[in-house]
């Protein structure tokens, strides 16, 4: 290769190479620009969570306590709000279960995705139900007794994946975790097959409407 042509390829390279690192530094720039402009918009909208309430919890059948298992199927009217009033509410996933005394009672049930706009409500009415769910002994014992007072409370729960979105931005993912008390009560508790090692409640009741607790 001749001195013109090697000087000419070491140029074409060296012009190749700014060229390259012009477009990187410009990527990098536009990249930087549109989280700043993000970050700039969350912060001066700063959402609120949204807020959860548990309606009602019917049951559908008796629950039963096995030996040391327990047997239940209800269903739950939960509400959810959003209090924004320029920030929408994307709610990717949600799964929701029952639990008594911290351990899951029922299978969780998946919501489908949703849009909530901005100060919207929604409602959802899933039944969650549970045939023999394993529990630990003592809880099985505790619910016998909660079971014989005639008081019972357990926790609806849910379990999900949020995003926000303000005009066309939509944020990152972030992790929802709701937890709502509910309290049923009977007129006339008791057990049902004395000497079969079985309790059930005759009839059960949800007591009132609650809010719930909301973790973003």
């Amino acid at each position: 290769m001749s001195k013109d042509k090697e000087k000419h390829h070491h140029r074409h390279e060296h012009h190749l190479r700014r060229c390259c690192g012009c477009l990187a530094t410009c990527l990098l720039t536009l990249i930087l620009i549109v989280a700043a402009t993000a970050l700039i918009i969350y912060l001066a909208l700063r959402p609120s969570k949204p807020s959860f309430y548990l309606q009602d919890l019917q049951l559908r059948r008796p629950i039963t306590v096995g030996d040391p298992s327990l047997s239940a199927s209800a269903q739950v009217t939960l509400a959810s709000r959003n209090p924004n009033s320029r920030v929408g509410v994307f709610y990717k996933r949600l799964d929701v279960f029952v639990t008594y005394r911290d351990e899951p009672v029922t299978a969780p049930v998946s919501l489908p995705p949703q849009y909530q706009g901005h100060r919207d409500v929604t409602v959802w009415s899933p039944v969650l139900s549970a045939d023999r769910a394993p529990v630990a002994g003592y809880v099985a014992d505790a619910m016998r007794q909660d079971v014989e007072a005639g008081f019972v409370s357990l926790q609806v729960k849910v379990d999900g994946r949020i995003k926000w979105k303000v005009g066309s931005w939509v944020s990152g993912s972030y992790h929802l975790f709701v937890s709502c008390p509910a309290v049923l009560t009977a007129g006339f508790p008791g057990f049902g097959g004395a000497g079969g090692g079985n309790a059930t409640l005759s009839a059960l009741k949800f007591a009132q409407p609650t809010g719930c607790s909301v973790e973003v």
